[in-house]
């Protein structure tokens, strides 16, 4: 009776998995890096819109939403890359020998493991940056001249999104196969400025980052090239998958 009554055990194969993402999701939020990244952003970006409307009302200059925008999502961009890097380099090879060799040791796979702090990464530092891309558009509608396309505003900040999911995938990449944070950081910078400078010399005709950015005012008044973006979206998920691969699969066969 007491065998009959007895319920089987339910084992939730992903709980190690899931457990990483959350605790990696905090450790993010705490970060000094992460909060000064977000400090950072929002101070420039309302600093930036508060001189632009001070030159509207005082000059009668009226200033085209879509420069404004274009303006902070590139320099958002290329001003977070020094504290994305450092955020990404640090996800796994600064917990090496503390956290990371404990965790292994017991009921939980190395895979699981590298998923959870790859997705967690891709999961906080995304939402943060839609988030604020969102509240940047609301407040440039609502402060500058309107010509913004709403297809075009989504196609942009898609686009931007693609390049940094691709830039954080290679960082978590890095993280699992080097000891130490420092090099870590100096091999994505290697990784990052060799890249775009191999991807400005291609033709005209294929899409690239660069390209996409000079043209974000023309992306966010919906003068776009819909196939080129969706092709540069599918490289960036492309390339960020093929990262993920390779350091997973190196990680997988290291000493920790």
């Amino acid at each position: 009776m007491e065998a009959a009554a007895k319920k089987p055990v339910t084992i939730h194969r992903w709980l190690p998995y899931w457990a990483v993402f959350q605790a990696d999701v905090h450790q993010t939020l705490r970060s000094w890096v992460y909060r000064f990244w977000v400090l950072a952003t929002v101070l420039t970006t309302v600093g930036y819109l508060l001189y632009r409307y001070g030159v509207y009302r005082e000059a009668g200059i009226v200033q085209p939403a879509s420069n404004v925008v274009s303006e902070l999502l590139r320099w958002t961009l290329l001003g977070s890359v020094t504290l994305i890097v450092a955020l990404t380099a640090s996800s796994i090879s600064g917990e090496r020998g503390t956290m990371a060799d404990s965790v292994l040791s017991r009921g939980i796979s190395r895979y699981q493991y590298f998923l959870g702090k790859l997705h967690a990464r891709l999961f906080t530092i995304l939402a943060t940056y839609f988030v604020m891309g969102f509240l940047l558009l609301a407040s440039c509608l609502i402060l500058l001249h309107e010509d913004l396309d709403y297809a075009g505003c989504f196609m942009a900040l898609v686009t931007v999104g693609a390049v940094l999911g691709a830039i954080i995938a290679l960082g978590v990449s890095v993280s699992a196969m080097v000891n130490t944070t420092a090099v870590g950081v100096a091999a994505l910078w290697i990784v990052i400025y060799g890249g775009g400078f191999a991807l400005s010399l291609l033709p005209a005709s294929v899409p690239s980052p660069e390209r996409s950015l000079h043209n974000l005012p023309f992306i966010l008044q919906g003068k776009y090239n819909a196939t080129a973006l969706c092709q540069l979206m599918g490289w960036s998920g492309l390339f960020s998958c093929a990262a993920a691969v390779v350091g997973l699969g190196y990680f997988a066969r290291r000493d920790v």
